[in-house]
């Protein structure tokens, strides 16, 4: 039998590390991965592939370090299944016992012995001259929903697991599982304008937010931008979709005259009345785009401040509130510990030199956060470190008062938060957890009619291995801390759990290939944390998804994510709202893409070309493409009869989105049979501008735009009281009025 070629050798390693020999694109073309796609993305993954002998030895190892360890690092299973793991054990070991201990996550832990011999055989391998036996173990309890640990001793040979074990399903709201639907409204809280806040909107303008929504608008949550931690420079580190990390959340949404602290501290209160201070904050308010270095600036001035109270009236006394801080130390631990230690280090370095803004700059003995001089720099500089304890701290009171707020006022949802994808590459995250990154790799996507050459996201892909060498333990926590003082969670680009498409260092976009994912074990434990966490799912699912994935999320009761510009018939024309699904949330658009009006007017393809990322001849074309989808849209609306007969008939009739197209979208929208709706506040408010353009960094103001009305003037202005009666209206005679 002829020995395998070196092509056939790479297919056989690209299939086991999950790597997919093609994809079919949006236009029904394959592409086919090629060879040193496959080879790059395996050195990625820490697996040699140069030359046969090179991939030969890196697959032998792989081969040999599964079967010698006695249990994998850990095993995911179904609350129904009978617990059980498979034990790898060398043949001459077979007439022994092993020792088993479990460790439940909560109660006693339970010991017993096995005779190997007794067991039953699942496979076996011939490796090193000696034969290795993998046995099927069924353990001697039932365990319930959660993380338990379970421990195995053989002669002298140890060894462990983490046995995580989950429901079928992800948390439902009981309204919703009953055939109910909601409504929410969707608001980028850094874009909120009010009389009150520096500049940035924040968790004080969230409390009236939620007041708003529950006494004008009669609807169930608020869904919000992420909240992670960014850097606050513009124009490269304040998308809130690139954030500095994902487990932590950012401080210019604090509400300082909201602190405790604010109270008790004459400082600040002789800070914030300096005509400097009122002229800087007015300055603030009235700038059309968030001033993220000066609002940041600002706020840090009088958080280091009231900080400095608390270590004197609060942490040198041992006072009741030092303790509460204490204890969320305590229940944060290392994880708040390593975050705080980059913001202290990212500062200390940026004062030192100017010039140094992101950590591969810094010292190398300062690049690894686990190194004798970063240890150092923790104990010298302790109280900056706990100043950035203290800052989420703060960020967990004020976010829980306000989903507290939103349960007072009897919104069924509360809060709803988004966890993003992207993590930035010179960000906390990167420098804390490197190992859970692929080296070598960006992710991107393939080119589509967006972009007909891809795109390249510029940060690296998750390494799904080491999470599950960790026992998941790490995305576990990026779920948990996302879920916290919430009632829903979306998590963008959903694909992420089925499979991303990698880009090779030094290829293009056009050049990558999709990598598959360790698909079960992520939706379980999303599943998992849902359920504990009483937290509906929704999976944006938008772009090119296979149905295998969506049927996944279905059967696990993740919730689809659909918009009213992507939902068309084979045909080319605009779905029925009747034919939307019902487990699925419906919208209008997304942060990505033009507002309804702007959409109308073509305000997104204008600033496109402003931007220079639109050529006239593409400008030209995309536009007489819009006004088609445009007719599309308004025969839909017509044949739904939610337009007058009387009106024109003809896109070209209405040079802008009018009342009556607005009241028909929105209807539209809250008649699909859907679980949740939520409408954008743009789109309630009908601004033209979209808040990120894709493709532009300083061509754009992305991120940074704020809302068109105030916070007050939501309550009191006429045009925004006709638009929140519109929306109410639908809310309440399409059954989506809010139950708790």
């Amino acid at each position: 039998m002829p020995s395998e070629t070196f092509p056939q050798l790479l297919d056989r390693a690209a299939t086991r590390y999950g790597i997919d020999p093609g994809f079919w694109d949006i236009w029904g073309r394959y592409h086919e991965t090629s060879n040193a796609a496959k080879q790059a993305i395996l050195g990625a993954l820490g697996v040699e592939a140069g030359d046969r002998e090179a991939l030969e030895r890196s697959l032998a190892a792989r081969t040999r370090r599964d079967w010698e360890r006695l249990l994998a690092p850990a095993i995911v299973a179904d609350e129904s299944d009978a617990a059980e793991l498979l034990l790898n054990v060398p043949a001459e070991s077979l007439g022994d016992r092993a020792r088993f201990k479990v460790s439940p996550e909560a109660g006693e832990p339970l010991e017993f012995e096995v005779n190997l011999g007794d067991l039953p055989p699942t496979d076996s391998i011939e490796m090193d001259g000696r034969t290795w036996v993998r046995k099927r173990v069924r353990l001697a309890v039932r365990l319930p929903l959660g993380y338990h640990d379970i421990s195995v001793r053989l002669g002298a040979q140890t060894a462990a697991t983490r046995y995580i074990v989950t429901p079928r399903h992800a948390w439902a709201d009981p309204h919703l599982g009953r055939g109910g639907r909601a409504a929410g409204i969707a608001v980028s809280l850094y874009g909120v304008r009010s009389a009150r806040n520096w500049g940035c909107g924040d968790f004080g303008d969230l409390l009236a937010i939620v007041d708003w929504v529950a006494d004008k608008l009669d609807a169930s949550f608020v869904a919000l931008n992420p909240l992670h931690a960014i850097h606050n420079r513009r124009p490269f580190n304040t998308s809130p979709y690139l954030p500095n990390s994902i487990f932590y959340q950012n401080f210019l949404y604090l509400d300082v005259e909201g602190m405790d602290e604010f109270a008790f501290c004459r400082r600040a209160q002789t800070l914030r009345r300096s005509p400097l201070v009122e002229a800087e904050i007015q300055a603030l308010r009235d700038a059309p785009f968030v001033e993220y270095e000066r609002v940041s600036g600002l706020k840090l001035r009088f958080l280091k401040l009231l900080f400095a109270q608390f270590l004197l009236r609060e942490w040198r006394t041992g006072s009741a509130r030092a303790l509460e801080f204490q204890a969320f130390l305590e229940r944060e631990g290392g994880l708040l510990e390593t975050f705080a230690t980059y913001c202290a280090l990212d500062e200390h370095l940026h004062r030192g030199d100017p010039e140094v803004w992101t950590w591969p700059q810094w010292p190398a003995p300062l690049q690894d956060p686990a190194s004798a001089a970063t240890r150092a720099f923790r104990r010298r500089y302790w109280r900056r470190v706990m100043f950035y304890q203290f800052l989420q701290w703060q960020i967990d009171i004020q976010l829980g008062r306000a989903q507290q707020r939103a349960r007072d006022r009897h919104l069924s949802i509360g809060l709803y938060h988004d966890l993003a994808l992207a993590t930035d590459r010179f960000g906390s995250d990167l420098w804390a957890h490197r190992r859970f990154y692929a080296a070598g790799a960006r992710v991107g996507s393939p080119p589509d009619d967006f972009s007909p050459a891809g795109q390249d996201w510029g940060f690296p892909p998750p390494n799904a291995a080491q999470h599950r060498e960790d026992g998941y333990r790490l995305f576990a926590e990026s779920i948990r801390k996302n879920c916290r003082h919430g009632g829903a969670l979306r998590i963008d680009h959903v694909m992420r759990l089925f499979r991303l498409y990698w880009i090779p260092d030094g290829a293009d976009a056009t050049e990558g290939a999709y990598v598959r994912e360790l698909t079960d074990d992520f939706v379980r434990i999303l599943a998992l944390e849902s359920v504990r966490n009483r937290v509906i799912v929704v999976g944006e699912d938008l772009g090119t998804v296979e149905p295998p994935a969506r049927e996944t999320l279905a059967r696990f009761g993740i919730l689809s994510y659909r918009l009213f510009y992507f939902e068309k018939k084979e045909s080319g024309g605009f779905r029925d709202y009747a034919e939307y699904p019902a487990q699925a949330l419906v919208s209008s658009t997304t942060h990505d893409l033009p507002t309804l009006a702007g959409f109308w007017v073509g305000a997104d393809l204008a600033a496109r070309r402003a931007a220079g990322v639109l050529e006239e001849t593409a400008f030209l074309a995309q536009s007489k493409s819009r006004m088609a989808e445009k007719q599309k849209m308004l025969d839909r609306l017509f044949q739904t009869s939610l337009l007058p007969p009387h009106l024109p008939r003809t896109a070209a009739a209405y040079p802008e989105l009018s009342g009556e197209l607005h009241n028909a979208i929105v209807g539209f929208l809250a008649l699909t049979p859907s679980q949740l709706l939520a409408i954008n506040h743009e789109d309630l408010t009908k601004e033209i501008l979209q808040q990120n353009l894709p493709g532009t960094t300083w061509q754009y103001p992305n991120w940074g735009r704020k809302m068109r009305f105030t916070v007050e003037q939501l309550r009191s202005d006429g045009e925004t009281g006709s638009f929140i009666a519109m929306f109410r209206n639908w809310i309440v005679n399409s059954g989506r009025q809010n139950v708790e």
